[in-house]
């Protein structure tokens, strides 16, 4: 699982990559301070079935703590793209194959309205503007990549199955390139597009494929107007209110002993020696948590749970201890799609455990489910199949 943090320059994506991940991401205050990707882990937390099972579990692929577990995913933050980036502008095209290839893209846009297009500062910027700008770039980037690939194309009979070979970085399944085509009336044998088809469809494919996030950053210096506003604009899309900033800061100051913070949580304590200049931004820290929180935490969840309609699942050897072959209580959280099959679970564990699959066991209600059988998140699974 991948997401993919994108937008203008000098909008806070670093803040945001760095807020998430507490990696060392370069930050500064001017445009493309990301001269390279940078890669790190969140984590997105989610009650875990220890409590309810009366367990105390021992994790391999998360933690848990006070009975909330959390599960790693990959971030990807990458330069900043300006207005003509799928021509080379900026930081260039290349940082367009690192965006595209996510699960699910992050916006950041600059919720005060203070820097431009290219990351200049001003005061009349429009952010809804960025959004829009940067859908254009993804989506001609995606145009020109097919209409280069459209000689070879046009010999082919099985036109989806071209594209979806041409088009293998998005990382978009055959159905929805199938489903876009389909939907747009275009040919789809031997296809020889006009360019305005050409874009249509990667337009269309963008937003069925590449579902984006909107981050409204720097919420603690906008106004409730602005951020109004912006979500007018944006009212047909996934928009969270945050402050990377702020969350950075909290996060670099519980690590430092100096308070005590969870993310995502309307407050904290001052648990350490502060002096009276970071006595002064912490009070201000917590009036604004107490109002909203960071949003950060919440970005992160509409990404995962609400964009991509995720689930999490414990697979399980043993049903009854609730553990896998050696002992471990509830080791793996999965993530996978609401209206997941038990045996889709099965396929994500092992290729010979979908082959070989006999049933399933719901080890919360010790009921055992079929194959067709659609996963409820937290559910805990043992998978029973004919193979050594």
């Amino acid at each position: 699982m991948l997401i993919g943090i994108i937008g203008a320059p000098n909008k806070g994506k670093s803040t945001l990559f760095s807020a998430l991940t507490m990696a060392n991401a370069e930050i500064g205050d001017y445009p493309f301070t990301t001269i390279k990707p940078n890669r790190g882990v969140a984590y997105v937390a989610r009650e875990c079935p220890e409590k309810q099972l009366g367990l105390k579990c021992n994790p391999r692929n998360s933690t848990c703590t006070n009975g909330i577990r959390y599960i790693p995913i990959e971030i990807v933050d990458v330069a900043g793209l300006v207005p003509g980036a799928h021509l080379g502008k900026g930081m260039g095209n290349q940082f367009l194959t690192d965006a595209i290839a996510a699960d699910v893209l992050i916006q950041v846009i600059d919720g005060t309205g203070k820097t431009d297009l290219n990351g200049n500062h001003t005061q009349t910027s429009n952010p809804a503007e960025e959004v829009r700008m940067i859908f254009d770039e993804l989506s001609h980037w995606v145009a020109g990549i097919v209409k280069k690939h459209m000689p070879a194309m046009i010999k082919r009979k099985d036109g989806t199955k071209a594209l979806h070979e041409v088009l293998a970085g998005l990382r978009i399944s055959e159905k929805i390139i199938e489903d876009t085509v389909n939907k747009l009336g275009l040919a789809s044998s031997g296809i020889n597009w006009k360019d305005e088809e050409i874009l249509s469809f990667s337009q269309a494919l963008v937003r069925a494929g590449k579902p984006i996030v909107v981050a409204i950053n720097k919420s603690d210096s906008a106004s409730p107007q602005q951020i109004e506003k912006i979500n007018e604009s944006l009212k047909e899309m996934e928009v969270v209110a945050c402050s990377a900033a702020v969350e950075l800061s909290l996060k670099k100051a519980a690590k430092a002993g100096i308070i005590d913070y969870a993310s995502g949580a309307r407050g904290f304590n001052i648990t350490g020696n502060a002096t009276d200049e970071q006595n002064k931004g912490l009070e201000f820290m917590k009036s604004f948590v107490q109002k909203s929180g960071t949003g950060i935490q919440e970005l992160l969840h509409s990404a995962i749970f609400k964009t991509l309609n995720l689930i999490v699942v414990y697979p399980v050897e043993d049903e009854n201890k609730c553990t896998d072959h050696f002992g471990n209580v509830l080791p793996d959280a999965r993530l996978m799609r609401r209206g997941g099959t038990a045996v889709d679970l099965a396929r994500m564990i092992h290729t010979d455990l979908e082959k070989n699959f006999l049933y399933a066991i719901d080890a919360k209600k010790k009921m055992r489910i079929g194959k067709e059988h659609q996963l409820n998140d937290g559910d805990v699974i043992k998978i029973a199949s004919a193979a050594k």
